[in-house]
């Protein structure tokens, strides 16, 4: 019993931590000056993901020669696949929630139901929501740079086969490609940072959290904020793995099945959190931003650190989790490139997940 109070608890104190991180990066974009979606891609992506990193360098320095590799290959594994199948899942599942509230609202208003999110919020006095779900009359997801989001996730799908293939094969210069992992990610941090005219705006921000009265909130206090809230994430996180790492043996399920299946959604539960906040606050472009900047940073970094310290091969289960994750994220550039981009079909990428979890069984 105690074990599931624990678990509760680990999971309310990621959403209101997640909350309060979001109020800051938002603020912090503000004041770095940086662009609009680099709120996401970068500064929630880096404080989300960037601490499951320090868990994969830890467990490859110090952890022990066969069970540290294989949890440090197993995050680097692991965090992709839930980030792009249930983290976009639960996203187009937030709008499909949203544009249901919207409409039921626009019912009580006596507005047609055949009308844009936009035109539904504005009939239905607003009904305590925001800028509206981002869906047209047609059910399409709009207000999203699909062409970015597009580039973002080919980029990710050509390193992610890349440091597939590398757990497949074996040879003496192989731990210093890990570097080219770490320079990918330069170059990804570098496209996203720089100076390109237009700046993340505070004009529809709430005021921080810390300083509820200010209207322009001081740097200190924000920086404050964000390291506090990353702590919380960061530690809830790591506490809620344990409580997996128990339940797993006590319920009878391999180790393979808790590192690879249920771990790991624990580990990526604050960026599922951020999809959830923002989409419910009708910010889906920063929702799949931020999804977008994690699976960056977990194709690269913890994958870098993965090669350069850990023999980096794979058996059966990571080769299916691999496969899982290229899937959905093909699946995801299909919809984009064929226009098909609904809440719906988005819902459709956690049932990779799914599929992935009945061959992990099958296989054992």
């Amino acid at each position: 019993m105690l074990h599931v109070v624990t678990l509760l608890a680990c999971a309310v104190t990621i959403y209101l931590a997640c909350e309060w991180f979001i109020n800051a990066i938002e603020w912090l974009g503000v004041e770095l000056k940086v662009g609009p979606l680099a709120v996401g891609t970068v500064l929630a992506a880096a404080g989300t993901a960037l601490p499951e990193s320090i868990v994969t360098l830890v467990a490859a320095v110090f952890g022990s020669p066969t069970r540290g590799d294989d949890i440090a290959v197993g995050a680097a594994m692991g965090g992709p696949l839930v980030v792009g199948t249930i983290a976009y899942g639960v996203t187009g599942a937030m709008l499909l929630w949203r544009r249901r509230r919207l409409r039921q609202g626009a019912r009580r208003a006596g507005v047609a139901p055949n009308v844009t999110d936009t035109e539904l919020h504005t009939c239905a006095g607003g009904q305590g929501l925001d800028q509206g779900a981002g869906v047209d009359a047609d059910g399409r997801i709009v207000g999203v740079d699909t062409a970015r989001l597009a580039r973002d996730q080919r980029w990710f799908l050509t390193i992610f086969i890349f440091k597939v293939a590398l757990g497949l094969v074996t040879f003496a210069l192989k731990p210093w490609l890990g570097l080219l992992f770490f320079a990918a990610y330069g170059v990804y941090f570098w496209r996203e940072m720089r100076n390109t005219g237009e700046h993340a705006s505070a004009d529809d921000l709430e005021p921080l959290k810390l300083q509820p009265k200010r209207v322009t909130p001081a740097k200190a206090a924000i920086l404050v904020q964000v390291l506090v809230t990353v702590g919380l994430i960061f530690g809830a996180s790591q506490l809620f793995v344990a409580q997996l790492e128990w339940a797993g043996p006590a319920l009878g399920l391999p180790a393979v099945v808790v590192a690879l299946l249920i771990s790991p959604v624990a580990t990526e539960l604050p960026e599922v959190m951020n999809a959830i906040i923002w989409v419910r606050a009708g910010k889906t472009q920063l929702a799949l931003a931020n999804i977008s900047g994690a699976m960056m940073i977990q194709a690269t970094v913890p994958s870098g650190i993965g090669i350069l310290l850990t023999p980096w091969m794979f058996d059966t289960p990571l080769v299916l989790a691999g496969v899982a994750t290229m899937a959905s994220i093909t699946y995801l550039l299909w919809l984009l490139r064929r226009n098909k981009f609904t809440p719906a079909r988005l819902t459709g990428a956690a049932g990779f997940y799914v599929a992935f979890a009945v061959a992990l069984v099958l296989t054992l």
